[in-house]
């Protein structure tokens, strides 16, 4: 993000070096004509440059100084091409299932939904999945707008048949479908999605997100370039900046990735120290796909991880890695664009930046425990890997005020989190025991309805 260092809130917009003039609103494509200062994404033909700061007098002059701004911090090539003709590959594209976990927050979750059926993407349904929910709100909603359905009989009379028998999705308005999770963690209510995905991808995304009209057809692009691919992330930037909470976050750049494409794999050397650990420069939980039966493979991902537990998150760390530890790539795309709403006070915001940091050390303590062959490259990679993460808080505090630079509240946060994390994932990893234990029937029951278990009638 090029441009001044204050925490006031500012406008976000889209605009494209190929439309002058043209400005959009996050998500939907829909024109508006600020003015002031402003944060855009900066496109060449669709796609993304990177987000650049500038102001203007009125809608002609703050466009072009945020199209100079760009050309000045950005290279824009002959190669830095759009999609294509998205529409020209909806014959061959895979059915894909997106997944979209909530609780309580029935607002955000119809501007997400809304944003999902305008995907310019013909082969896909949603899943929402509420995830113990305080009330039936999201459901009715779901039914009511949506046209939602629970996972059963009703839901089968909406979709055709094969000649074998098989379930095939519609190609016209995507199904909503409503389940629910009643034990709260985003993990769990990840893999109850997952049980119902009838897609050959399955995308996750969060109900506080607003997706781009082709955010499908690029998060398909690299499964359908390389059979090798198991796991495709795509770029996070701000919906809205309205708070100086969400500009903290903005510029503590948490959700960051960068906007070149990149494919990471074991069979290819990494200059990154804690490689293939730091699963964190991979991509995000809200904008993440992976091949269906893949993800099944790995047994879903782990409930003792993600937010709704003591460890805070690590979810989507934790399948990326195993992605990678499987011997399949994982691509990074920043043409599949999801908007994220930032979290909005400052109370929020310190928790959100405590969880990142403790997701993180979560997951290396979960990646062990999967992947216990991984131990030893861990190990090595270690040392690097603490160095890396000092510097990082370094530079996510800002110039140096004397000697040297203190962190920052929010990398203190997250580093403290950091060194929380193993210890989260073990106290969650002890109440999964006890809710498997209270889920699994005990000996005496079955006796009790097994007349052969019974002593007297053998």
């Amino acid at each position: 993000m090029t441009g001044g260092s204050g925490a006031a809130p500012l406008p976000v917009v889209d605009i494209d070096l190929a439309e002058p003039g043209a400005f959009r609103r996050p998500g939907g494509g829909v024109r508006t004509r600020p003015s002031g200062r402003a944060l855009g994404l900066v496109r060449y033909n669709g796609r993304p440059l990177g987000m650049a700061e500038a102001s203007g007098r009125g809608p002609e002059e703050l466009w072009r100084a945020l199209a100079a701004a760009a050309l000045r911090e950005f290279t824009v090539t002959d190669e830095d091409i759009g999609l294509g003709e998205p529409h020209s590959t909806f014959v061959e594209a895979p059915v894909i299932s997106v997944i979209v976990a909530t609780r309580n927050r029935t607002g955000m979750l119809r501007d997400c939904l809304d944003s999902l059926l305008a995907l310019k993407y013909a082969r896909f349904e949603v899943i929402v999945v509420d995830n113990a929910p305080a009330d039936t709100s999201t459901e009715e909603l779901v039914r009511r707008e949506y046209g939602g359905t629970r996972d059963g009989g009703a839901l089968r009379r909406k979709y055709g048949r094969t000649r074998d028998g098989g379930e095939v999705l519609p190609n016209h308005r995507p199904t909503v479908r409503y389940l629910r999770e009643p034990v709260p963690g985003l993990a769990r209510a990840h893999n109850r999605g997952l049980t119902a995905a009838r897609g050959d991808i399955t995308a996750f995304t969060d109900d506080d997100t607003l997706v781009d009209p082709l955010w499908l057809t690029a998060l398909a692009a690299p499964f359908l370039a390389d059979p090798r691919t198991g796991c495709v992330t795509g770029l996070i930037v701000p919906a809205e900046l309205d708070t100086e909470a969400q500009v903290a976050l903005e510029r503590h750049g948490a959700f960051a990735k960068g906007y070149a494409p990149r494919t990471w794999s074991l069979s290819v050397p990494s200059t990154d120290p804690l490689f293939p650990f730091t699963a964190g420069r991979f991509g995000s939980g809200a904008n993440m796909a992976f091949r269906t039966e893949l993800l099944r493979g790995l047994g879903g991902f782990d409930p003792a991880t993600g937010v709704g537990t003591p460890a805070h998150g690590g979810d989507d760390l934790l399948s990326f890695f195993r992605v990678l530890a499987r011997g399949r790539s994982l691509a990074y795309e920043p043409a599949a664009i999801v908007w994220h709403r930032h979290r909005r006070t400052p109370e929020a915001l310190d928790a959100q930046a405590f969880g990142y940091g403790a997701g993180f050390g979560a997951y290396l303590a979960a990646a062990i425990v999967h992947e216990p062959r991984m131990l030893p490259a861990l190990l090595r990679r270690l040392p690097g890997g603490v160095r890396y993460a000092i510097a990082r808080n370094r530079e996510r505090a800002g110039p140096a005020t004397g000697r040297g630079a203190a962190p920052s509240r929010l990398a203190r946060l997250e580093l403290r989190g950091m060194l929380y994390g193993p210890y989260g994932y073990l106290r969650s990893r002890r109440i999964e025991r006890r809710i498997r234990r209270r889920a699994e029937p005990r000996h005496g029951d079955l006796a009790r309805r097994d007349p052969r278990r019974r002593g007297g009638d053998r």
